[in-house]
């Protein structure tokens, strides 16, 4: 049985004390109303890791996540954040190519793999991002278009590698567009990631990979995409930042 994961990424909000209210606020509600078996990821900007970590050490449910990693192990890249460093504040889990990265830091599929490969390296489970946007599906290039984004970054991995990824699918042209991605889209993407795995490792890994729907996931809708079969889970946005609306998203499996 393949992992359920809900994880939520704050992206750049919330000040010190506010994100410490938040989590304090998730903690609660998952430890007093969530009784399935998903894992809960929270993802917080850099400075509130280590805080947020230890405020979450004693809920099984809750996981660390970071936005993102260097593709360095160390040395003279100021601003930079390594993988050793966010497994020393307690994360476990770590975002690669978000579509944000990809498009206002020129993030290329070699980046990219190299980030995996020290994340990997340190003992964090990449969650890796993939998906078009609106000009790919209007031309109705979007299985080639994420399949290639696959191929050019994941494949190159091991099994054994492969064995530690999260995939998070993001449909980029249903995020602040006005159109919407439906359940059975969802389900249509992420069977073909599936099978596009299976191709680059084998049919077991494939079914056993997580893949994580990341389109404007709500409250309203999240029950109807997790499930899907192919849907295990969600990448939350703007939700995440509610507790109530981000606990009710947990619930829904």
């Amino acid at each position: 049985m393949r992992k359920k994961i809900v994880a939520g990424n704050w992206k750049m909000n919330k000040t010190y004390e506010e994100a410490l209210s938040l989590v304090s606020e998730i903690d609660n509600m998952v430890k007093d109303e969530v009784n399935n078996d998903v894992t809960v990821i929270v993802t917080p900007p850099f400075p509130y890791l280590q805080s947020v970590s230890k405020l979450t050490q004693g809920n099984d449910k809750m996981h660390l996540a970071a936005q993102d990693v260097s593709e360095h192990e160390s040395g003279a890249y100021t601003g930079d954040i390594s993988a050793a460093m966010l497994k020393s504040v307690g994360a476990e889990y770590v975002i690669i190519g978000h579509s944000e990265r990809r498009m206002y830091h020129h993030e290329d599929a070699q980046v990219l793999y190299q980030k995996m490969k020290v994340a990997l390296k340190h003992g964090l489970k990449p969650i890796f991002c993939c998906g078009e946007p609106l000009e790919e599906r209007d031309a109705e290039r979007h299985f080639e278009y994420v399949g290639q984004q696959l191929k050019d970054s994941v494949s190159y991995l091991s099994n054994e590698e492969f064995d530690q990824i999260v995939i998070a699918y993001e449909p980029i042209w249903a995020i602040g567009t006005g159109k919407t991605a439906s359940a059975e889209q969802a389900q249509e993407m992420h069977a073909f990631i599936r099978e596009q795995l299976s191709r680059m490792f084998d049919a077991k890994a494939a079914f056993n990979c997580t893949i994580l729907y990341g389109g404007s996931c709500n409250p309203g809708n999240a029950k109807e995409i997790f499930s899907k079969e192919d849907v295990d889970g969600g990448l939350i946005g703007g939700a995440s930042l509610k507790s109530r609306d981000f606990t009710d998203i947990i619930k829904s499996f």
